[in-house]
């Protein structure tokens, strides 16, 4: 644990990645056996997934885990370093992209759709993601294999960084709504399609938006897919073939 003292020598530390400190504990009787980053990591995983980013403490880990609050600090010097973590330990369920010679309009919708689940599997993360460095190893792999797609399109050294961000933070942000909606509906105790149906209904039976609701009436029928979710993909689908086409037509000016 970083005493007082530590913490007005080094202020301007900000991450548990920036953290070069070589740990000075020294094991004592009342240092917890069989615990250790690995499964506090995990059980905060877990923990964040089942009650969300709002209720996550370290005291409620602790219970998770049956030890006491303060033994965590042996492993760990503030939350926000367990959040750090746990951030970037479920990076490590993005599929890695295909082989190389495979064409990278593949590769980079392969890795686009496997961000896009990880932050609906995990909606914690998208706050999170937007909040930390994002630069622990699991994460940096990421971004090398997201490099190593747009350096394949061929675009100049000094446009990939924004074809970068045209796919992922699009992705960040359509996957962050997406994973808002499916909370939403399960909080509401019905499906996806019947919380879709009632907030049309909602939006239909106000007069005001009378006017909004007929126009838009064309998009909507026009926008195809049975269900919500069928919605979403063909959306998804589509934008990024948008964006594709755009880094393709940019290349080849």
């Amino acid at each position: 644990m970083v005493s007082a003292a530590d913490r007005v020598k080094s202020p301007a530390r900000t991450s548990v990645w920036l953290d070069s400190r070589t740990p000075s504990r020294t094991r004592r009787t009342d240092q917890p056996t069989g615990l250790d980053r690995e499964r506090i990591t995990a059980a905060s995983v877990r923990l964040l997934d089942a009650e969300g980013l709002a209720k996550f403490s370290m005291r409620r880990l602790a219970a998770e885990l049956d030890v006491t609050a303060m033994s965590l600090y042996w492993y760990v010097d503030t939350k926000d370093d367990l959040l750090e973590l746990a951030l970037d330990s479920v990076y490590s369920e993005i599929a890695p992209p295909r082989e190389e010679d495979a064409h990278w309009h593949d590769r980079l919708r392969d890795l686009a759709t496997s961000y896009r689940e990880l932050l609906v599997r995990h909606r914690w993360v998208s706050p999170l993601a937007g909040h930390f460095l994002n630069m622990g190893p699991y994460s940096m792999l990421f971004s090398h294999a997201t490099q190593d797609v747009v350096r394949a399109t061929g675009l100049p050294l000094h446009q990939q960084t924004g074809a970068l961000s045209a796919v992922f933070q699009f992705v960040y942000g359509f996957g962050t709504i997406e994973a808002h909606f499916v909370q939403r509906s399960a909080e509401s105790g019905v499906g996806q399609d019947e919380f879709f149906q009632q907030a049309l209904g909602t939006i239909r039976s106000q007069p005001q938006l009378k006017e909004i609701v007929e126009s838009s009436q064309d998009l909507m029928d026009a926008r195809g897919g049975d269900t919500v979710e069928e919605m979403r993909d063909r959306d998804f689908t589509f934008a990024l073939d948008l964006l594709i086409a755009g880094i393709e037509a940019m290349r080849d000016r």
